[in-house]
C-alpha cells in the first residue's frame, strides 16, 4: 500500500508545521542535505517529504545542489535569516552591544554574515575620526582577502574547503592578497587554530582588520564581529591588542540570537 498524509508518522506533524520543519532541518544541517536524510528526522512519507522539497525549491527558499539530489537553503530563505537577523528589537540589542565595543577601540565595527559570493555588512557602528572607510551596511566584500570572509572560510569542512579553493577565483586586490591556493590554505589553517583572522591591506591599501566568529548554540559560525581602521592608526598588532574585547562582545551577541 502507498504511503500518503494518512498514516501514522505523518500525524505527528500538522500539516502547517511540515513545510516550517523541513527548513529548519535543512538550516541546522549546514551543508547539503537530501530529502530522505532529512526525512530520517522528520518521518513523512516519502511522497510527501519529496513534494515539499519540490515546492520549497520552486518558491526559492530552497535551491538543488550540483550533485542534482541535495539542497541548501535558496535566496528566499538566505533573506529571510537577514530580516529576521535584522529585526527592530534584536538590533536594538545588537547595536547596543556594538557601540559599546565601538567605544571601547575607538574604531569602526561590524557585523558580517556569509552569503553565496561574499560577506555581507548585515551591521556596522562607525568611528568618530574623520578618517574612515566607507563600507555601508548592505556592502558584499570577498572571502579569501577580508578578515571576516578568511574567518568564516576556517571553520568550512575540510572537503569543503578543497572543493572552494579549487574553483574560486583568487582576485588580486592590493599587493598584499593572497592568490595562490596553498597559501590561502596555510593562512586558513593559522585562522583555525588562533580563533580569528586578520586582512593586512590585503582588500584595501592602508586598512587593517580583525575577525572572530559569532558561534550559534552548537558552536557554529552564523556571522562574524570584526574591527577595521586605517594602517597609519592601527596595525594588525595593536588589533591584535583588541581581541579579548572582540571575542567577549561576540559571546554576548551569539547569546542575543540564541534567546
Amino acid at each position: 500500500m502507498a504511503e500518503d498524509d494518512t498514516s501514522e508518522n505523518a500525524g505527528q506533524i500538522p500539516t502547517n508545521l511540515r513545510l516550517l520543519m523541513l527548513l529548519e532541518a535543512v538550516a541546522q544541517a549546514g551543508v547539503p542535505v537530501t530529502p530522505s536524510t532529512v526525512n530520517d528526522k522528520l518521518g513523512l512519507p516519502k511522497p510527501t517529504i519529496h513534494r515539499l522539497f519540490a515546492t520549497a525549491e520552486a518558491e526559492g527558499f530552497l535551491q538543488r545542489d550540483i550533485d542534482g539530489r541535495s539542497y541548501s537553503p535558496g535566496r528566499r530563505m538566505r533573506q529571510l535569516a537577514i530580516n529576521t537577523l535584522s529585526s527592530e528589537r534584536v538590533r536594538t540589542v545588537r547595536l547596543s552591544v556594538l557601540n559599546a565595543l565601538a567605544r571601547k577601540v575607538g574604531e569602526t565595527c561590524n557585523i558580517a554574515i556569509p552569503e553565496r559570493d561574499g560577506m555581507y555588512y548585515l551591521d556596522r557602528v562607525e568611528t568618530q575620526w574623520p578618517l574612515r572607510i566607507q563600507m555601508p551596511i548592505g556592502t558584499e566584500v570577498p572571502f579569501h582577502c577580508t578578515a571576516s570572509g578568511k574567518m568564516y572560510l576556517s571553520t568550512l569542512r575540510s572537503d569543503h574547503l578543497d572543493r572552494f579553493l579549487r574553483n574560486y577565483v583568487l582576485v588580486k586586490k592590493t599587493d598584499r592578497t593572497i592568490t595562490t591556493p596553498q597559501d590561502l590554505h596555510d593562512e586558513l589553517g593559522r585562522c583555525r587554530k588562533q580563533g580569528y583572522a586578520t586582512d593586512d591591506e590585503e582588500f584595501m591599501s592602508g586598512m587593517t582588520a580583525i575577525a572572530v566568529p559569532i558561534l550559534d548554540e552548537r558552536g557554529r559560525l552564523m556571522s562574524t564581529l570584526s574591527i577595521h581602521a586605517p594602517l597609519q592608526r592601527l596595525t594588525i598588532t595593536h588589533l591584535v591588542g583588541f581581541l579579548d574585547d572582540l571575542k567577549l562582545a561576540a559571546v554576548e551577541l551569539g547569546a542575543i540570537v540564541g534567546r
